[in-house]
């Protein structure tokens, strides 16, 4: 039987998908809606550089004390899943340099569509897809698509120029999540804005009362990794 989340400290709040989907933004986005009322920390993953913080950093959404970097030194999704030590730590250095916090968001380096968190990292987590990947993502499924707490399909405003039917992509990624959570988003669409805002915040109320229960979306599939990661980098804007 699995946990309960543990009310006496912040939610841990796992944002990954593939690179260029726009997780930095989403964050930044989620930063500049919620650091007025809540009490907030971010932790970056990347390969070799810290690249992802600066960009948070530079974008001034939060003190820079408060967004810390892990280099994983190895595919992305190692440092979220299979060895979640480094991560771990960097949680708890921020829980002990800003404490009390009440969220603390984890960005997952750019990988593919396999990647999730463990759930002795994070307690909740958002998968992240946009439309310029292709109408035809959703359909594809993957344990993030099917079963993270949250599926955001992004940049829905540019679905004109890719040639996404927008409606049918988040049709499909409604029909492969059977009940599970899904929020077209566009940081154009104050209304979007406002669902996934709503949804964080919903999470953070189940934490606070210790009825938020971790769910492991499921293990990766075999990957190879000479064209999973056309790294270093992603900076596509939600």
């Amino acid at each position: 039987m699995p946990e309960t989340t543990h009310p006496d400290r912040a939610l841990r709040l796992g944002v990954c998908g593939p690179v260029g989907t726009g997780k930095s933004s989403l964050i930044a986005l989620l930063c500049r809606e919620l650091a007025s009322s809540l009490r907030l920390a971010v932790i970056t993953n990347d390969i070799y550089t810290d690249e992802d913080a600066r960009f948070l950093r530079s974008a001034g959404v939060l003190d820079p004390e408060r967004i810390r970097a892990v280099e994983t030194g190895a595919c992305p999704h190692t440092a979220i899943r299979d060895d979640i030590s480094a991560n771990l730590l960097a949680v708890e250095m921020l829980e002990e340099d800003f404490a009390p916090l009440d969220l603390i968001l984890i960005e997952s380096g750019g990988d593919n569509l396999t990647a999730t968190f463990s759930p002795a990292l994070v307690d909740t987590q958002i998968f992240v897809l946009d439309v310029a990947g292709g109408g035809d993502v959703a359909r594809k499924g993957g344990p993030g698509i099917e079963r993270a707490d949250l599926l955001v399909v992004n940049k829905t405003d540019l679905a004109p120029y890719v040639g996404v039917d927008r409606d049918r992509m988040v049709a499909d990624a409604r029909l492969a999540r059977a009940d599970g959570a899904v929020v077209a988003l566009s940081r154009t669409d104050p209304e979007s804005v406002a669902a996934l805002v709503a949804w964080v915040l919903g999470e953070l109320a189940r934490h606070r009362s210790g009825h938020l229960v971790p769910v492991d979306p499921g293990p990766m599939a075999a990957h190879v990794h000479a064209h999973d990661h056309p790294h270093p980098h992603e900076h596509a804007h939600a």
